[in-house]
């Protein structure tokens, strides 16, 4: 594994704080949210599902064609304090032309709650999935979770939640593979930027919210990816979480995938690109997780 390195504010702000290293990133934001308004107008969707009491606990159903269709969770990044579920409307046309029906999440923002209410919500976001979903054509037992960023940390969170314990209710693999982009794993160097002005984390907080130190309760596949382009720590951080969870005892399957060409903002579109590398990963995680009772997942 990678040494970690002295943690400083002159060493952790340029890695982590990406704003600062990607001069086309308003292209690429602005590319995203062209296809996000094609979305909104020609693909069939349920918006602004509450799962819980908050205005921002809700999520938004673009459902497959074919009925018992897989699941995609997808939780949006921003640094837990900015964007929207919105932001990600234009992964559903290529999720949904796969046969994947895709639910985009929602959730409160910091400073206004904590890190920690941030994962209690997307985990009742999950559990909501599980008991609702097939209301809308989806298959409760092939659900997958991804996201970016954030997402891609609170991605990491998901695959590592002991489901039972929080509800008797549901079941060990609720998720049955994650797919985490560009997320951040270890949460201590955050603390040493300009970031945490708005997340607080304490030492206690960063570290009962890094996944790199949980151990996955069920071997299910797990894709930890990366653009080629982004900064050595966001690529350390992502070679940790994979190294730290196969060697966890649990079978975990976690890999790295290194996205050629791609940026922390311009690799959503690689995902939204059909037969890319990082849809692909997605799609294969399903292939993995096949229904018996359905012929024709996607492949």
């Amino acid at each position: 594994m990678d040494a970690t390195p002295a943690y400083s504010r002159a060493f952790c702000e340029p890695q982590y704080n990406q704003r600062l290293n990607v001069p086309d990133r308003p292209a690429s934001m602005a590319r995203r949210q062209e296809l996000c308004e094609r979305v909104r107008r020609d693909l069939r969707s349920t918006l602004d599902i509450p799962y819980g009491e908050s205005a921002l606990e809700r999520l938004d159903i673009y459902p497959a064609a074919d009925p018992d269709a897989p699941v995609m969770v997808f939780i949006h990044g921003g640094y837990w304090q900015r964007f929207d579920k919105a932001d990600v409307a234009f992964l559903a046309e290529p999720f949904v032309r796969a046969g994947v029906t895709l639910v985009n999440v929602n959730y409160d923002l910091c400073p206004t709650v904590t890190l920690d209410r941030i994962v209690a919500q997307v985990r009742a976001a999950c559990a909501w999935v599980w008991r609702h979903v097939a209301d809308h054509g989806g298959d409760p037992d092939r659900i997958f979770v991804s996201g970016n960023s954030a997402g891609g940390h609170l991605t990491a969170m998901m695959m590592a939640t002991d489901w039972p314990a929080l509800d008797a209710a549901l079941p060990r693999d609720v998720l049955k593979g994650g797919l985490a982009i560009s997320g951040i794993y270890d949460l201590e160097p955050l603390r040493y930027t300009s970031i945490n002005d708005a997340v607080g984390l304490d030492a206690d907080a960063a570290r009962r919210n890094s996944p790199v130190m949980m151990q996955p309760p069920t071997g299910a596949p797990v894709v930890v990816a990366v653009g080629a382009l982004e900064s050595p720590e966001f690529q350390r951080q992502t070679r940790a979480l994979a190294a730290a969870w196969k060697a966890a005892g649990t079978d975990s399957s976690a890999r790295t995938l290194v996205v050629p060409g791609c940026h922390h903002f311009n690799i959503l579109l690689d995902l939204a690109e059909p037969g890319s590398l990082l849809m692909q990963a997605a799609l294969d995680l399903m292939q993995e997780n096949r229904n018996p009772r359905r012929e024709g997942c996607p492949t």
